[in-house]
């Protein structure tokens, strides 16, 4: 049994960000060029490019925040599961209920079913509208978080095989 931590994966979050720039720029110079129906704000795509600008602008913004971010976000030790992504909270084996991996979509996610009582005390500030936020709630489950692992540098599986070194037991099948 060893300690697995899982970091934002460094090629992955700068890709996204120069992606995101270069996308900002592709905006500003379609809404700078104008069209023959108008220039500048009476543009009828001016709303619609100021738009993309701005989403761009917040995933640039994400993706060099997350570069420079090291610390592990997910970490399975004997203790139990600690989730990073803005939250630190501790989950420890006895809170937690059983743990999957399903499929969010296209990509993997590892479940956890976490006891009613350390769900609440969590305070886990989940939503279904987060913007790019790798814990989502599972839908049908009060107390259960979905961890994506999209940019991570460790993969659903290896996280649920960390899972299994230490608590076999609280492995579900599909």
């Amino acid at each position: 049994m060893r300690l697995m931590q899982a970091r934002w994966g460094r090629p992955h979050n700068l890709g996204m960000a120069v992606v995101a720039i270069a996308m900002v720029v592709v905006a500003v110079m379609l809404l700078s060029r104008g069209s023959p129906q108008g220039k500048g704000t009476d543009n009828p795509l001016f709303a619609f490019y100021l738009l993309l600008a701005a989403a761009m602008a917040f995933y640039a913004w994400l993706g060099f925040n997350r570069y420079g971010n090291r610390a592990p976000q997910v970490t399975i030790d004997h203790d139990g599961i600690l989730l990073g992504f803005g939250r630190n909270c501790r989950f420890t084996w006895r809170d937690i209920e059983w743990v999957r991996v399903r499929r969010l979509g296209v990509r993997p996610t590892l479940q956890l079913g976490i006891a009613p009582q350390a769900f609440v005390a969590a305070n886990l500030r989940l939503s279904m509208w987060s913007l790019d936020d790798s814990l989502r709630p599972v839908r049908g489950m009060p107390a259960a978080v979905a961890v994506r692992d999209n940019g991570l540098d460790t993969h659903a599986t290896a996280m649920l095989d960390a899972v299994k070194s230490f608590r076999p037991n609280l492995v579900r099948s599909q």
